[in-house]
């Protein structure tokens, strides 16, 4: 797999891969603006699942938990192309057009959308910016990243709302919200801005809940899940391992040992 991102302010981001690949990043910080190329992205997100086809156009709300799992098409390597809107450019634009948007956004946060003409040439015009990074600028980026906004806006008036909003998570219940999403792999960090906290607070609130402390309750959630999946659901730990948050099969054998005492085929035997 190979993923080039330029270094003019991080703006453009294009993921390039011969064989069926897993996104390593599972939190959206920033809305992001993708085209597929060729092949597929099977989405999983905290909202549902979804699959983005070739032509295709994904608009993502930043601040949300998402997989992707990235398949070639049948004889062609598998191409995206992304554009980060990020929150201080989007704030920028704002400012210059004096936009104000103090409103939460309530729509969905992740929308398919079957691109224009102005769009698909959109996506075209960022390749030189993609295969020629060190000729690129600051400005430059920040232009590409204004003519995406109007032509979002353009497209549909009301992703005016989605484009700017600027709130932040507000404080939400940590129970439900973390039985629901302790699959994703993503930094405790992560998990206390989605919960609408600090750091500390997160972990306050989240040992009065759960009693444990949340890096090692997540752990521990995890290998219950994958102890269910193998001997209840009869499922392959390689099958599963990166859907439960594991980055590697070597990373979940050793957990699973340290807390079962024996290997997951081990386990297997043992109950027989």
């Amino acid at each position: 797999m190979a993923t080039v991102i330029p270094y003019i302010n991080n703006s453009f981001v294009y993921s390039c891969t011969s064989k069926e690949q897993w996104g390593y990043e599972q939190f959206v910080p920033e809305h992001t603006l993708a085209f597929q190329v060729s092949g597929e992205t099977h989405i999983f997100h905290q909202q549902g699942n979804m699959v983005l086809k070739k032509n295709q156009v994904l608009l993502a709300h930043r601040n949300q938990f998402a997989k992707s799992l990235k398949i070639p098409a049948a004889d062609k390597e598998y191409k995206a192309i992304s554009i980060i809107l990020k929150t201080e450019d989007l704030k920028k634009y704002a400012a210059i057009y004096n936009i104000e948007q103090n409103k939460k956004y309530t729509g969905r946060w992740n929308v398919v959308l079957k691109p224009d003409g102005f769009l698909k040439s959109y996506f075209q015009s960022l390749i030189p910016y993609l295969e020629q990074p060190h000729k690129g600028n600051v400005k430059m980026a920040f232009s590409k990243v204004i003519e995406a906004i109007e032509l979002l806006q353009n497209i549909r008036p009301e992703f005016r709302e989605f484009l700017f909003d600027f709130t932040e998570p507000y404080k939400i219940d940590i129970e439900e919200f973390m039985l629901k999403n302790f699959r994703f792999n993503s930094s405790v960090e992560n998990f206390a801005k989605l919960t609408g906290r600090s750091l500390a607070g997160f972990k306050r609130d989240f040992i009065k809940t759960f009693n444990i402390p949340p890096a090692k309750w997540l752990k521990e959630k995890r290998l219950e899940e994958a102890y269910y999946l193998i001997h209840h659901k009869s499922e392959k730990q390689s099958d599963f391992y990166l859907n439960l948050g594991f980055e590697n099969l070597s990373h979940f054998y050793t957990a699973f040992k340290q807390k079962y005492g024996v290997t997951p085929t081990e386990s297997l035997i043992i109950k027989k």
